[in-house]
Parts: C-alpha cells; structure tokens; sequence
C-alpha cells in the first residue's frame, strides 16, 4: 500500500513538473541566413568577391532557409521543454511589424536585406552585446516566458598551406534563447564543413553562385543532421532557467 501511495505521488509529481515545463511559452522573434559569406581569411580580394556575390541573384539562400525553417519548427521544436508562440501570432502582431530594429539599416548600401534573407514576415535582428533588439521584444510579447533568435551564417575555410590547397564552406547556426530577465538562457553555436569544395586561384577561392551555393546547402544539410541529433541535450536543463 505505501509502495502503490509512493508510486502515485511520484508519478503525480512527475506529471505535474512536466505541465507546468509545457505551460511555458517562447516567441521566435528573428529567424534569417547571412548572405555575406566570411571570406575574411583570404584578405580583401576575398572579402571583396563575396561582397559581390551578394548582389547575384543566382546566389539565392531562400530555398535552404526554408529547409531550416521546416527543420526548425517540425523537429527541433519537439525537443525543447517549453512551447513555441505561434509564428503568425509573432510576425502579425502589430507594434511586432512597426518595430524598427536597433543596429540595422533598411535602405541605402548598407540596407540589410542586401546581406540577409529572412522568413516572410521576420525582422532581422543583427547580435548586438546587450542583445538590445531581443530584449525589446520581451516587451512586446509580454506573455512570452522567453524570446529566441535564430539565423545561420557561412564562411570559407582552407584545407591547405599559402596559395595550394582546397575550400570548403561551413555553416554555422546561432540559435539563443533569453529568458524574461533578458539573460542568456543557452546559445547553440554549431558548425558543419560542407562536402563540396572549390579551388583556389592565386590563393583566393572561386567566390561564383554557381560554386558557391550548392556547397552553402552541403554545409547546412550537414550542420541540421548533427543538431537533430544532439538538440535534446543541448536545451534540456533550458527550461529551469526560464
């Protein structure tokens, strides 16, 4: 009898623990890729060429976003210990779709959405060091428990000594988590090389569409396997921190 009562109590409270994890509720305020490609390790010529790439439009990063995206919110989600807002109650919510993000340009050379593609209906929000644009958003989703900002970025990397050699891409994912307090909850910062390669050429990499973006998509295929098989445990303990 005092086993069965024991049992009971210990599932009860086993339950109880498990709701009240479900009952809290996060809002993905941010959600893009970088379309400016590090290429800073092969000096200005480098960093000029992917400039360039920027403004192909053969060099188009919203069909891989898109995976993410699917990845993000059918996969990944169901791993962490607390509820996602709904994404049209974020990104339909007016003083959301007024806001003006801090350290970002909307228009001129520097116009942001020249470097990043975002989702439909998502701001982009840069990573600034008091995390000024997420906190605002804590603001304006008061019934958030949290706020999440989620983009990837890419940068070539060498294999190889001076001028030989060869290049790949790696991808690397930034998803952080901020709790009501505006403190960092977890931040998951991984990375994975893509299969494909380009060559080097005076010791700077082939920076063209047509080299570079199937590898940007090798990379992120990559980097989604190794976070699908390792999100638990990167976000279990996030909810005490909520």
């Amino acid at each position: 009898m005092k086993k069965s009562l024991l049992f009971t109590t210990l599932l009860f409270t086993f339950l109880s623990v498990m709701s009240y994890a479900q009952d809290k509720k996060v809002a993905v305020v941010t959600f893009f890729v970088d379309k400016q490609i590090d290429a800073s390790s092969f000096g200005t010529v480098g960093i000029a060429a992917a400039l360039k790439l920027c403004d192909d439009p053969n060099f188009n990063l919203t069909g891989i976003l898109k995976e993410f995206h699917s990845q993000f919110f059918d996969s990944y989600s169901k791993e962490f210990p607390f509820q996602l807002l709904p994404e049209s109650e974020v990104t339909n919510n007016e003083d959301y779709k007024a806001y003006k993000p801090i350290g970002v340009a909307t228009s001129g050379i520097l116009d942001i959405n020249k470097y990043a593609t975002s989702i439909d209906g998502y701001k982009i929000f840069l990573v600034l060091m008091g995390h000024d644009n997420e906190k605002n958003m804590l603001k304006i989703f008061p019934q958030a428990d949290g706020v999440i900002h989620v983009s990837i970025s890419f940068k070539l990397v060498q294999l190889g000594l001076g001028g030989m050699g060869i290049v790949r891409i790696r991808a690397v994912s930034n998803i952080m988590l901020l709790n009501k307090k505006g403190e960092k909850v977890f931040n998951i910062d991984e990375d994975a090389s893509s299969k494909s390669i380009t060559p080097l050429v005076g010791g700077v990499p082939v920076i063209t569409a047509d080299r570079i973006l199937p590898m940007c998509e090798s990379a992120l295929n990559n980097l989604m396997g190794y976070l699908q098989k390792d999100m638990a445990k990167m976000v279990k303990k996030s909810n005490s921190k909520l």
